[in-house]
């Protein structure tokens, strides 16, 4: 997902493309990555989570490849977009799974643990694509990739049948999938907090990705740092959704959800401010740790709430989150893409900061009406 960040200006170098035009590999594979979730969320829910994620681990190695071994940078974004496909499924569907098996009043600190894997990946794919475009070559990580979706699909496929069942349920839907798919969908835009969590995390994808993006290409830009040592900067959000990760069973019992969301949004702006206004590169570390933090504090709010939508079709209904959030993507970094080459770095990370703000107070106030109106 983030490979392609700090290989934007190797993009730009070797295939004689501006800035907009190498973020098309970002945006190409979030826009598939968020349409394909209203497939898999429904496949998920009929043919068992846990084994479609494994198939999709599988495929994600043919498609992760085939971005490896395409001759130009048109092929590239074709190769991108499947690869987004190819992925769609693990994450979401690894999260309703969870809520298939872990209690709601367990649930938050469990998906925040889960979180760790995702901030891993985020943060080191990140620093793989600057030390590629640095030393190795920009199919490298490609490469690197596709082994390892592969190793993982195997292994999760093998260990299937020692994993944890699903609590038990009395909805059973036998409906073909597009029909499910469908009607789960026209179900969840009826139900108003479902359209709440939904537009909430479109907005969130959209600031939060389109100052992420960009941070490598502000740091090489602006502090003349080398695309790795950008890279390596740049896992520090990483870093800050893991402190969260440790942190987040102590932090949830004493903020409580309203709090976390509100908090994350501020702590996310002070971070992007920090790295946009920061004298030496030595103080962006600190700020993009800040703005992990306080993103993850308040994504991982928007996760619980988003198991919950519909606990009988949590699959689909976890997919339309996730759709919804790579979908935000899609539009921030295009978005952000035209203005980098008019403006410059420093104004996306200032308003996709604001942005996270916005929106994150706007949904506190939403989920507190919320409580008031169960209360009554």
């Amino acid at each position: 997902m983030r490979v392609t960040d700090p290989l934007l200006p190797r993009f730009e170098a070797e295939f004689g493309v501006d800035t907009a035009t190498a973020a098309y590999s970002i945006t190409a594979f979030a826009i598939a990555y968020g349409v394909f979730q209203l497939l898999f969320g429904p496949a998920g829910d009929h043919f068992g989570k846990y084994r479609v994620v494994g198939w999709a681990a599988l495929a994600s190695a043919l498609t992760t490849l085939g971005c490896a071994l395409v001759p130009n940078f048109g092929a590239l974004v074709v190769a991108r977009f499947f690869a987004g496909a190819g992925v769609a499924a693990i994450i979401p569907l690894s999260m309703a799974w969870i809520g298939d098996v872990v209690s709601y009043d367990r649930r938050q600190p469990v998906l925040a643990r889960f979180l760790t894997g995702q901030i891993l990946g985020f943060a080191s794919g990140q620093l793989l694509g600057g030390i590629a475009a640095d030393y190795f070559g920009w199919r490298m990580p490609f490469v690197f990739l596709a082994a390892w979706f592969a190793v993982a699909g195997i292994t999760l496929l093998r260990i299937r049948r020692e994993v944890a069942p699903a609590m038990p349920t009395t909805f059973v839907d036998r409906r073909p999938v597009v029909a499910r798919l469908l009607g789960d969908a026209r179900d969840l835009a009826r139900n108003p907090w479902s359209r709440v969590v939904l537009l909430t995390v479109f907005f969130e994808g959209a600031s939060i990705f389109a100052a992420v993006a960009f941070l490598p290409t502000h740091l090489h830009r602006v502090h003349g740092l080398s695309l790795s040592a950008s890279g390596a900067v740049a896992m520090a959000l990483g870093v800050g959704g893991l402190i969260f990760a440790v942190i987040s069973g102590r932090i949830v019992r004493s903020l409580g959800e309203i709090r976390l969301a509100r908090v994350g949004g501020i702590i996310v702006f002070i971070g992007f401010a920090t790295v946009a206004f920061a004298p030496a590169w030595e103080f962006a570390p600190v700020g993009a740790a800040l703005a992990g933090l306080g993103f993850y504090m308040f994504h991982n709010t928007l996760q619980t709430n988003a198991t919950q939508m519909a606990p009988e079709r949590r699959g689909t209904a976890v997919a339309m989150f996730a759709s919804s959030l790579f979908l935000g993507q899609a539009v921030g970094v295009a978005v952000a893409g035209e203005m980098v080459g008019k403006l410059g770095t420093r104004p996306v990370l200032l308003l996709g900061g604001a942005g996270v703000v916005a929106v994150a107070w706007v949904f506190a106030w939403q989920r507190h009406r919320r409580e008031e109106a169960a209360a009554r």
